[in-house]
């Protein structure tokens, strides 16, 4: 089992203007409403104590951790049966473009960084996958050596997130990424460094999801607080992609949130959340409620199940059915002690 999780953001969710998700037969994403609280700060559940009593990884990120994730690295899996190359250009592309501000890359820069990407990756790819990646330093390295002046620009601007301060996607990964259970905690990235946290650690779970999906395994994805994805343009196209696309890749993967307002907002969200084969949504704030009725055609009397009820109780979405539920948890046990996030049980 690999599960993906991270304090505050744990990954942030999707955007892409119009485009909408197709149908399909065996529908793999998930989500789970909860009640919006008081405050405007996300529910923080630490799910650091649950994933050490299971052996799993945590994985720490932000500007002064000493743990650290390679933006480029790719399995010979990454690019589903392709090159691979072809496809983490068009992630290089967007985290370039990320890296500049989210400024438009030009028909100049993109072929320049399409030529350093399929440069830096030639002896990787000559070696079968195996031995060292390369990193955004060895990138921008490669930009540096071209006589085009946009790419001494491109490496200029990305400098920054290469080679000072900002640089921990910059180097080679030093965490235990094969973990059967992972969680990345990126609640302290801090703003600068938070979009590119969210692509590339999308990115890393887009590399182990291909991984998996060769060795015949199947891969669980937990994405809590996921309304934050949709605040970060590239972050959003990508985790969109990436929620269409898991299905082929034998990947179930569940979305998690309390502020289904700021969820609801988004267009590609609300397409997501229509899509989704398996919704639950526990005790609701009033105008949440209305949103969600219109969306998913909920009658009155179905939406008291998730009107001042209590935790634990709430309403399953199963494809076109709506089921009540009360499901009581036991509170002598271990696993709710590894679980509680209330107040004095933690």
């Amino acid at each position: 089992m690999f599960t993906l999780t991270a304090n505050e953001s744990i990954l942030r969710a999707a955007r892409k203007s119009d485009e909408m998700l197709e149908p399909y037969e065996w529908k793999r994403s998930r989500t789970v409403l909860r009640r919006e609280r008081a405050s405007n700060r996300p529910d923080l559940a630490d799910y650091s104590p649950l994933v050490k009593a299971m052996q799993g990884e945590v994985i720490h990120i932000s500007a002064t951790s000493e743990n650290h994730i390679n933006a480029m690295d790719m399995n010979s899996d990454y690019g589903d049966g392709a090159n691979p190359v072809i496809l983490k250009s068009e992630f290089i592309l967007s985290l370039c473009e990320q890296l500049i501000g989210g400024a438009s890359l030009g028909a100049k820069q993109k072929s320049i960084i399409d030529r350093c990407t399929a440069s830096v990756y030639r002896y990787y790819q000559q070696g079968n996958y195996m031995g060292t990646p390369p990193t955004l330093q060895d990138f921008r390295e490669e930009l540096l050596k071209q006589d085009e002046p946009e790419a001494q620009e491109i490496a200029l601007a990305i400098e920054l997130f290469t080679d000072g301060s900002l640089n921990t996607f910059a180097k080679h990964t030093n965490v235990d990424t094969h973990s059967r259970l992972i969680c990345y905690d990126i609640l302290d990235l801090g703003k600068q460094l938070q979009p590119i946290g969210m692509l590339v650690v999308l990115d890393s779970i887009l590399n182990r999801i291909t991984m998996n999906r060769a060795k015949g395994r199947n891969t669980f994805i937990f994405i809590d607080e996921i309304y934050l994805l949709f605040q970060h343009e590239y972050s959003a196209n990508f985790l969109f992609t990436l929620w269409k696309r898991v299905r082929k890749y034998r990947a179930y993967c569940t979305g998690i949130t309390q502020n289904v307002d700021d969820l609801l907002q988004s267009h590609t969200a609300r397409t997501m959340l229509a899509n989704s084969e398996f919704i639950i949504m526990l005790n609701q704030a009033s105008t949440d409620r209305i949103e969600l009725a219109k969306l998913l055609n909920i009658s009155d009397l179905q939406m008291s199940y998730i009107t001042n009820v209590g935790a634990g109780q709430g309403l399953l979405k199963v494809g076109s059915s709506l089921v009540p539920f009360v499901n009581k948890f036991p509170r002598n046990t271990e696993l709710y002690k590894l679980m509680t996030t209330k107040f004095g049980e933690c």
